[in-house]
């Protein structure tokens, strides 16, 4: 505890909350704010055409002046990717492990910040010391080395952020908690615990990674051809394993995929990643070696694997073409939004002639701590309240219900949703209302301007397509000079349909003749009524709503 009497706590989820991916927390102790995590969302099926999804910031920017730092507790996308978008509206220090910099500098080279920015590494026996609070950190297990758990230092004791974690009993180096560390924040006093709720429905230990690395030798010796490993490019543990595995098999190892290029290269040149050099070779060069030999890791551009299995099973991909001797080895689970892409994807594979290997035959396994590990944490760090994070809804209510069982009551325990503001003040823990939050979509260089009304357009042109009709006016002879002229794309297939398409001209020059032949009118005013028309008789003969498009034009 410090020395500073702190009048007020708040806890804020802008993200990671009713959701998987997106973290970001506000911590705020009396004037001093904190952000914990600035990551994306890879969208979900009906965000048509986005890219990825950040949260919204506004609160923050609000805020600025009060922002002292922005602590990552790990470099997986879910926790860095949206830090590019914050420092352009907003100037802070970035405090994170060596390799959760040096991926986040990465990720600001692709879309730079407009100011300077001061990255801090931090470590397990950092300490970073502010007005009203002091930092420390802790390492925790996950899929990525360097992951880290950040501590806010009160006067009230500790607020704990765990970052995502497991507890794997056979980690070793980069990966190896400091469990001693997380039972003396028990013992001095945790005030407030936020922990990742990602695997809270999921009953026992999260399976150890030595048993994957033992299954994956043995898929590796059974394969006949070539081995296809699909996984997120920041998945360091499972890119390691991989590595391993073919050193021992004597296999090869071809890196495809923008995203994973970069990583890897990051990871052999800081130490994360260890193979030989004469293991590794180039994607151009596959074709040199006996199928038998080769293995090539996979992602897509954006560090996700779905996009790259999708364009290899539909023969679409640049460097791999699929071989019936192929096996392709899934070893990664698809966020729920995902799930129907993912099951598409394989049934492809599976017809192109692939032997795939998925989750289900034991070649995955999760980077998050299931329920005994969950308890495991509940119980080192014995928190005065709780704030489950990092889960949808029913995982964050599994995750309450698991705190409940070690001890804690109801009356501890928050569950937040985005923009909720957990607050203590006067001895009392309590929700005391709410700031903007949601989603910012990003679709190619555009930053929020594709909001639910154009999500709803799009929607609208892939179900039903467009409808477009061209009218020409001769406004003084008050008639029409020209057309109506349809031209239809999505919607009816237009040599079977001239008659739908004649009566629908006939509609459209009977409301422009109506509208023409008054002293004044509005273009406004006839494009309404036309799209009103046409809508109700093309629903009536077709069961379809197409966007129409009226375009009046005048000489």
């Amino acid at each position: 505890m410090t020395q500073i009497i702190n009048e007020t706590i708040k806890v804020i989820p802008l993200g990671g909350v009713g959701e998987i991916g997106k973290s970001m927390y506000v911590v705020e102790i009396d004037e001093e704010m904190f952000i914990v995590d600035a990551g994306l969302m890879f969208p979900e099926e009906e965000m048509l055409g986005i890219d990825i999804v950040i949260p919204d910031i506004t609160y923050v920017v609000e805020n600025k002046n009060r922002l002292k730092g922005i602590f990552l507790t790990h470099g997986h996308e879910d926790a860095i990717g949206s830090l590019a978008y914050l420092l352009q509206k907003v100037q802070a220090p970035v405090y994170g492990s060596k390799l959760t910099i040096a991926l986040a500098k990465e990720h600001l080279h692709k879309m730079p910040a407009p100011q300077a920015i001061r990255f801090f590494e931090v470590n397990n026996e950092s300490r970073m010391n502010f007005k009203r609070t002091h930092v420390t950190f802790f390492n925790t297990t996950h899929s990525i080395p360097d992951s880290l758990g950040i501590v806010f230092h009160t006067s009230q004791g500790a607020i704990v952020h765990t970052g995502e974690f497991k507890f794997d009993q056979s980690a070793k180096g980069k990966y190896r908690p400091d469990i001693a560390k997380m039972a003396n924040l028990g013992e001095e006093g945790v005030f407030l615990l936020m922990s990742d709720s990602t695997e809270a429905e999921k009953p026992g230990y999260t399976t150890s990674e030595q048993v994957i690395a033992t299954r994956l030798l043995k898929t590796f010796h059974r394969a006949q051809g070539r081995i296809l490993v699909a996984l997120y490019a920041s998945n360091f543990i499972r890119i390691q394993q991989v590595l391993e595995q073919s050193m021992k098999t004597g296999k090869k190892v071809a890196v495809v995929g923008e995203s994973l290029e970069t990583y890897f290269h990051i990871g052999l040149k800081l130490g994360y990643l260890e193979v030989a050099e004469d293991v590794l070779i180039d994607a151009k060069d596959i074709d040199q070696y006996e199928d038998n030999e080769i293995v090539i890791i996979v992602t897509g551009n954006k560090g996700e694997p779905i996009d790259a299995l999708s364009r290899i099973a539909k023969k679409q991909h640049r460097d791999i073409k699929i071989k019936t001797t192929d096996t392709v080895l899934i070893t990664f689970t698809a966020a729920p939004m995902m799930e129907l892409s993912l099951y598409g994807m394989m049934n492809e594979l599976a017809k192109a002639g692939a032997d795939v290997m998925t989750s289900s035959k034991d070649i995955h396994v999760s980077g998050h701590g299931s329920q005994e590990d969950l308890k495991l944490m509940l119980n080192l760090m014995k928190p005065k309240y709780f704030i489950p994070v990092q889960g949808e809804y029913k995982m964050l209510i599994a995750h309450s219900k698991l705190a409940q069982e070690v001890g804690m009551e109801k009356k501890q325990i928050f569950i937040a949703e985005k923009g909720d503001v957990v607050e203590y003040k006067g001895d009392k823990m309590r929700m005391t209302g709410r700031v903007q939050a949601g989603n910012v979509l990003i679709d190619g260089i555009g930053v929020g301007d594709v909001g639910n009304i154009v999500l709803r357009d799009r929607k609208l042109l892939s179900q039903d397509g467009i409808f477009t009709v061209v009218v020409t006016l001769n406004r003084k002879k008050k008639t029409i000079a020209a057309g109506p002229e349809i031209v239809s794309r999505g919607f009816v297939y237009v040599r079977e349909s001239e008659e739908l398409l004649n009566e629908a001209k006939k509609i459209i020059r009977k409301v422009v003749e109506k509208y023409v032949a008054k002293e004044t009118f509005e273009w406004s005013n006839i494009k309404q009524e036309i799209r009103d028309t046409l809508s109700s008789y093309l629903y009536q003969q077709t069961k379809r709503r197409p966007m129409i498009i009226p375009i009046l034009m005048e000489y």
